[in-house]
């Protein structure tokens, strides 16, 4: 599930995944795929030696509230809202608490994602940059210092709450942090991926 991060220019902002069996994960009113995070992460390591490296993502955007749904009502399943409240009719919370495991073979359920949230969401290009000299990152409007930025690198690893199932990482999570490991400068600098304590709940 979404955990809440600290940003520099924001605040707190929910991060993360919202439903175990989709890949797709949400920054505050963004949303896009967890694999094409992880390799953009992937390029922006490649350029950690760079004093400024700087690039345009396609994501998805949400602007209305009520359109991205109701995510508690959701899980519990009393309302289905929005985007969210779509996704949980195909896709609904396991009944049995020991299956709230964050699939590792979520990218499966793209298209059928991609389909719904089309519904909800306008595709927007947005400005990300990484200075590696001031140990900041930028996501469109959200603007992360290092240890933030950080922050939800690990929760991607983790597979976020409730965390990978059978502790199985996609391929793409794990090229993730071994090309991070390879090249811990700039941004990258200390992350420590066994590190316990990430976010908290939203």
């Amino acid at each position: 599930m979404p955990l809440t991060f600290e940003s520099v220019s924001h605040g707190t902002i929910a991060f993360g995944f919202f439903n175990i069996e989709s890949d797709m994960l949400l920054c505050d009113r963004y949303f896009f795929f967890a694999d094409e995070f992880c390799a953009k992460v992937v390029a922006m390591v490649e350029h950690a030696g760079e004093q400024v490296y700087q690039t345009v993502w396609n994501v998805q955007e949400i602007a209305n509230t009520e359109d991205i749904g109701d995510l508690m009502g959701a899980i519990h399943g009393v309302r289905f809202t929005g985007f969210i409240g779509e996704l949980y009719r195909s896709f609904p919370f396991p009944q049995q608490p020991e299956k709230f495991k964050q699939n590792p073979e979520g990218a499966q359920t793209q298209t059928l994602v991609t389909e719904i949230i089309s519904k909800y969401a306008r595709n927007k290009e947005i400005q990300v940059t990484v200075d590696n000299g001031k140990m900041e990152t930028t996501i469109g409007p959200y603007h992360f210092n290092r240890s933030q930025f950080q922050e939800l690198l690990k929760y991607v690893w983790r597979g976020g709450y409730p965390r990978w199932k059978n502790d199985t990482r996609p391929a793409y999570v794990t090229e993730m942090k071994n090309k991070i490991m390879l090249n811990s400068s700039g941004v990258f600098c200390d992350v420590d991926f066994d590190e316990k304590r990430i976010g908290q709940r939203s």
